[in-house]
């Protein structure tokens, strides 16, 4: 199936631009962002505006629309995906090349002075605004909010809004109770002479509350905004979801004094409390603008990370502990994938989708499953070179044995979160695909075995993963790690290891969890990614300078990396013995599980995977 023809749309979108019955004044540009009214990156059905409009439905990418040209910037892990899906009405602006203009630069040259820009203040975050109208203003254009969002007045059949049942998540694997939480924040907003946290990021609601949804597929969260005070907190939620099992829950945790109120009654409440407080309200920067401009600015607003964003991000030792027994049990699982594979991967048809179906059957065996944590990649050959890759009907292709597999995977457990990839080759690979995954591996290898200042920023770390690629002339496009929540988002902030600066990252810290995973993509051929989640860990060198403390990374994921594929002469005997020590683990962790579970061909797999490399 080619891409959707979105030349009708596009003039549609045109003329309502000028329609006076939906914008202030007539716009000479439409911005439409990849987020929904919480800034999640996986988005409910009914909020993919971007994918509507565009035909793009991968995580991330902004549309812009003027009366001539229609561009969509996304980045590396993109390219691909974005060129196959878009049609000619579209241009593809590569986020990430020196050659490619920002947003604001493009807009800026493009239109004649004086150009009104639209946006949806309900989908474009405050920190994203502000940045974007001091540029347009300094080029005598201006940023417009548009409070009816243009591309639902298109969407004639978008779905409903989710409201599915919503769940406590027990103490047993939140490791703190709700009241605990509260005067932890508290705490902070007293510091910052804050009145009133306003929450905003599902993710953060849902761990501040220990509560678990459903209405972003892969995500357990729910929509919901939270105001938080000294003694108290009101949670804005659909009526149809407040049900006595909440309160409930809440009540057991805090007590009575909270309060459940209308979730799309947040916006009046917003402004009952800019009337009235005293200290500041505060919110995160990357929250909607539509909410943080109903507050003035002078003496009232405070925007920062919230104190939720760290506090979810630090794992206590109920969240550690259960983020290590789900990488097992999901080892466990991803042991007997890979083993059914490759028995069954000459004698029978299996393709991309029935692969990745398969791999849910096994992780479904294990305790505390809840469902995946995104939509499998499963990618043979050219398609491992999409980085974001998922198969669908009308390009499922079979997995055979004669080109390179990515599998990237994770599940939702009640006790974490996983994601893991593994790259293999069920014949024989040539020499170069064998370089790459193995300079992969070292990158990987690298990073793992750092130690490091507390509290050092990612980016300072993400030289290391890319080192054995940068000395051929090889990279990849995306980000070397990201952090993970606990029965939470897989992709979770603020840290992270990238090229670029996390804005929001507050240094590496003893209980994070993200992942290790470079990777390299030859575009129509193969794609090799290699992903662990770490824990960071305290370190002990022999010197701590300033009495900084300092940090190391201790892998939890236990799937063997895959030794044929690997140029032993290009390793050296600590790599080498790095390897085989890990793989050692692998061999007796998993291995008891997969005995226990009565699962020996897995287990027999695992034996033969784990072999000692030798020179």
């Amino acid at each position: 199936m080619g891409p959707i023809n979105t030349t009708n749309l596009l003039k549609q979108l045109r003329g309502l631009m000028q329609n006076l019955k939906y914008v202030p004044e007539p716009i000479s540009a439409y911005i439409v962002p990849s987020r929904d009214a919480h800034n999640n990156e996986y988005l409910s059905e009914c909020d993919q505006f971007r994918a509507f409009i565009t035909g793009f439905d991968g995580s991330a990418g902004t549309a812009v629309i003027t009366e001539k040209d229609a561009c969509l910037w996304t980045d590396g892990r993109y390219y691909l995906q974005a060129s196959e899906q878009m049609d000619s009405s579209w241009t593809l602006m590569k986020e990430g090349l020196p050659t490619t203009p920002t947003k604001g630069e493009w807009l800026s040259k493009s239109l004649p002075k004086g150009s009104k820009i639209g946006v949806d203040p309900k989908v474009f975050s405050y920190n994203e605004f502000n940045p974007l109208q001091t540029k347009l203003e300094s080029s005598g254009h201006k940023l417009v909010p548009v409070i009816t969002n243009l591309i639902e007045l298109l969407w004639v059949d978008r779905p409903l809004r989710p409201t599915n049942p919503i769940k406590p998540h027990t103490l047993n694997y939140s490791g703190k109770s709700v009241g605990d939480k509260h005067r932890d924040i508290v705490e902070q907003m007293k510091e910052n002479n804050s009145q009133y946290l306003v929450l905003t990021a599902l993710d953060e609601i849902a761990w501040f509350l220990n509560l678990r949804g459903s209405d972003i597929e892969y995500n357990p969260v729910f929509f919901s905004y939270v105001i938080i005070s000294e003694k108290s907190f009101e949670l804005y939620l659909d009526e149809k979801q407040d049900r006595k099992l909440i309160r409930d829950h809440l009540t057991a945790e805090f007590g009575d004094g909270y309060k459940i109120k209308p979730y799309k009654s947040i916006e009046d409440r917003l402004k009952s409390l800019a009337s009235e407080v005293e200290g500041y309200i505060w919110f995160a920067e990357n929250s909607s603008y539509a909410l943080i401009n109903i507050i003035p600015k002078e003496n009232r607003l405070l925007t920062n990370n919230t104190p939720v964003s760290l506090m979810k991000a630090v794992k206590n030792p109920v969240e550690i502990q259960g983020m290590r027994n789900c990488h097992i049990r999901d080892a466990a699982a991803l042991c007997c994938y890979f083993s059914w594979l490759e028995k069954n991967i000459k004698t029978s048809k299996i393709t991309e989708i029935s692969g990745s179906e398969k791999l849910l059957e096994f992780r479904e065996m294990q305790d505390n499953f809840v469902g995946p944590s995104f939509d499998t990649i499963s990618s043979v050959g050219p398609h491992g070179a999409i980085i974001h890759y998922s198969p669908k009907k009308s390009t499922d292709v079979q997995i055979t044995a004669d080109q390179m597999y990515l599998c990237d995977s994770g599940g939702q457990y009640l006790d974490g979160t996983t994601d893991v990839t593994r790259t293999l080759h069920f014949g024989e690979a040539t020499a170069f695909e064998k370089e790459c995954y193995t300079r992969v591996l070292k990158g990987q290898m690298k990073l793992a075995s750092r130690i490091f200042p507390t509290k050092i920023k990612g980016n300072c770390l993400d030289a290391f993963a890319r080192e054995f690629l940068w000395q051929v002339g090889l990279d990849y496009g995306h980000g070397t790690s990201h952090g993970i929540g606990s029965y939470l988002n897989v992709h979770e902030g603020p840290m992270g290891i990238s090229w670029r600066p996390y804005a929001d990252d507050p240094g590496l810290q003893a209980g994070m969890f993200l992942s290790n995973e470079p990777g390299y993509y030859q575009d129509g051929q193969f794609g090799v990614r290699i992903e662990d989640i770490v824990q960071i860990v305290e370190a002990k060198p022999p010197h701590n300078f300033n009495d900084r403390g300092y940090l190391a990374f201790e892998t939890v994921c236990l799937v063997p990396k895959m030794n044929k594929l690997i140029l032993v002469e290009m390793l050296t005997d600590e790599e080498i013995r790095e390897l085989n020590a890990y793989h050692e683990k692998c061999r007796e962790v998993v291995g008891a599980v997969l005995e226990k579970q009565g699962q020996m061909e897995a287990r027999e797999w695992l034996i033969r995977e784990t072999q000692p490399l030798v020179r």
